[in-house]
């Protein structure tokens, strides 16, 4: 791994577990995802606690910032970071929950199911 992405890996807002990295791995190698593709994390308006979270593969856009995370190259749009920083993705595999969780500090509730939060 080269110098600039070992300092980038370090100053990620958004962290990534083992577990959701292997699994992020395994999705681009099964749908062929393009390298200059990167992770693209985010939120948007709506679910059952006001913010809903944006997780899949997807061009840099003009308004991202870029960071590595785990070695995954991350794009999150500048505007949402402040719901995001220090954000953790973790994939579940177990037998009540099975899928990507969002370990968020940054969410003052958060629904039942994981997948939406309020700040």
């Amino acid at each position: 791994m080269s110098e600039v992405i070992d300092k980038a890996v370090n100053t990620s807002s958004i962290k990534l577990t083992d577990g959701a990295v292997e699994q992020l791995k395994r999705i681009m190698k099964e749908q062929n995802v393009p390298e200059e593709y990167g992770l693209r994390v985010g939120v948007k308006g709506g679910g059952c606690s006001g913010f809903s979270y944006v997780l899949g593969f997807d061009v840099q856009k003009e308004k991202d910032t870029v960071s590595y995370a785990n070695g995954i190259k991350v794009f999150m749009e500048k505007s949402h970071g402040i719901y995001l920083v220090g954000m953790e993705i973790d994939w579940l595999n177990g037998l009540n929950n099975r899928g990507f969780a969002f370990n968020n500090p940054n969410a003052s509730e958060s629904c039942g199911c994981g997948t939406s939060f309020n700040a």
